[in-house]
C-alpha cells in the first residue's frame, strides 16, 4: 500500500468533545489534512516537545525515549495504518540496528514518541481518502466519514490564546514568574501561551 508522509500542522481545542483536542496532521506537499481527536494529557505531551519545554520530571513518553536510547533502540517511523469506527490505529517501527520490530500503539502516543525521536509520520492513501479534509483557501472541505472524528476543529492554536488570558496586562517580570510557575505545575498549555506573549513583547 502507498504510504503518505504527514507533518503536524495544528493542535487545537476540540469543539466536539469536552476536554479533548484536535491534532491536525497535514499531507506533505499536499492539501489534505487528517484531524485526530486526542486527550488532554497526550496533547500536552506533544505540545511541550514541539515547543521544546523541559518538564520538571520526565513524562511517560520521555521515559520511553530514555529507555529506548539506553538499549540502543531507535524509532524509525510511525504509521497510522487503520481506521475503524472513528478510531485510528498506529504502530511504531523500531530498530536496534540489526532487527526491526513493529509495536502497536495508540495514535496519540505514537505521535508523542515520534516528535521525541524526530521520526517520520506516515499513513496510507486509503485512510486519507476516507477520513481526510481537503483545504481550499482557508476553508475545510470534508470528504467523508468525518462526522464522528472532527467537525470544523477550532482553528485557534493552544499557543495563540494569550489575549484571552489577560496576559497583555502583565509586566515582563510577572510574565516570567508565571511562566516558571506554570512549568513547575506542569501546566504546559498555559506555559506555551505565556512564552508566546514574552516572545511577542521581546520582538517589539
Amino acid at each position: 500500500m502507498k504510504k503518505v508522509k504527514l507533518d503536524i500542522v495544528g493542535l487545537s481545542y476540540s469543539q466536539t468533545q469536552s476536554g479533548a483536542y484536535a491534532l491536525v496532521l497535514g499531507e506533505v506537499n499536499g492539501r489534505r489534512r487528517l484531524p485526530i481527536i486526542i486527550g488532554a494529557f497526550e496533547a500536552q505531551a506533544i505540545a511541550i516537545e514541539i515547543e521544546k519545554m523541559t518538564p520538571s520530571r520526565p513524562l511517560t513518553h520521555d521515559l520511553f525515549k530514555s529507555m529506548a536510547e539506553t538499549f540502543h533502540i531507535t524509532v524509525q517511523e510511525i504509521i497510522i495504518y487503520n481506521l475503524v469506527d472513528g478510531v485510528f490505529y498506529a504502530k511504531l517501527i523500531c530498530s536496534d540496528g540489526k532487527n526491526t520490530h513493529e509495536i502497536d500503539a495508540r495514535t496519540s502516543d505514537a505521535i508523542a514518541i515520534a516528535v521525541r525521536f524526530n521520526s517520520m509520520i506516515y499513513t496510507y492513501e486509503f485512510i486519507l481518502a476516507s477520513a481526510g479534509i481537503v483545504i481550499e483557501g482557508n476553508d475545510f472541505l470534508f470528504l467523508e466519514n468525518m462526522d464522528s472524528i472532527a467537525k470544523e476543529p477550532d482553528t485557534e492554536s493552544i499557543s495563540s490564546t494569550s489575549k484571552q488570558q489577560g496576559f497583555s496586562d502583565l509586566s515582563l517580570e510577572e510574565l516570567q514568574q508565571k511562566l516558571q510557575e506554570a512549568i513547575a505545575d506542569e501546566a504546559y498549555e498555559k506555559a506555551a501561551r505565556l512564552r508566546d506573549e514574552l516572545n511577542k513583547r521581546n520582538a517589539k
